[in-house]
């Protein structure tokens, strides 16, 4: 049963600090602005991601993100992956047809196109955060768990999310009481295990990410809510 988008606030900004190691990596942002797209309203869901520092100096990553997602199904119409990561560039855009589960992805970089078959309520990288959110949270509690798929550049990723408890976590704005929850992803091509990614959340019903944190096969990384601006339910920071 796919849900509405109806935690999110039009206009809500989330911003997070990157950490690789002990070092500073870079920063991330995730934009939600309602538009009309294909007659329908949508929240266009930009995600920017950039190294700095250091880091940077040996590794430059320019990420771009977005995804038009329809608000009454929850679905995603349009996905946007324009990224550059060191020596990898990709730059894909996919357009979901979700009446007959096909989609249509054009690589941008060579101007070629293929159709694919793909399975109900598929999501793409950016709209499952969000689906994600709108989960009740009468029902997406500790000891729940939730199953999707995902659409990552030409392939399906079958992704379990388990809600494996409760923790207060520390932010630079204070102590708040967060859901741990780990999603099973796949192993042996960055993450080190299939357990591999740990994320918290606001145990409300805004479910913000405070604080992500990833094993890779060599280091990890973390990141940490940095600011927050026109979320829909207060934050109760202690």
């Amino acid at each position: 049963m796919f849900s509405q988008i109806g935690n999110i606030k039009n206009g809500e900004k989330l911003s997070f600090r990157i950490h690789y190691g002990i070092l500073n990596a870079g920063y991330a942002t995730l934009s939600a602005n309602q538009v009309n797209y294909r007659n329908a309203p949508h929240y266009r869901v930009t995600g920017i991601g950039k190294s700095t520092g250091a880091v940077r100096a040996f590794f430059k990553v320019d990420d771009v993100y977005e995804s038009y997602i329809n608000i009454a199904t929850g679905l995603p119409s349009h996905y946007v992956r324009n990224v550059s990561e060191g020596g990898y560039r990709r730059y894909f855009e996919t357009d979901f047809n979700h009446d007959n589960q096909t989609l249509v992805l054009t690589n941008k970089l060579d101007k070629t196109s293929k159709n694919f078959k793909t399975v109900k309520g598929i999501q793409d990288m950016i709209s499952a955060f969000y689906y994600l959110r709108s989960m009740d949270t009468n029902t997406f509690k500790v000891g729940s768990s939730l199953k999707i798929n995902i659409w990552i550049d030409d392939e399906i990723y079958p992704f379990m999310l388990k809600v494996t408890g409760t923790e207060m976590k520390n932010t630079k704005f204070g102590k708040i009481s967060c859901l741990k929850i780990v999603p099973y992803v796949m192993s042996g091509r960055i993450f080190k295990s299939t357990e591999g990614v740990t994320m918290y959340v606001t145990n409300d019903a805004n479910l913000i990410p405070v604080e992500i944190k990833a094993e890779l096969l060599v280091g990890s990384l973390k990141a940490s809510l940095d600011n927050y601006h026109n979320v829909k339910y207060p934050l109760n920071f202690k």
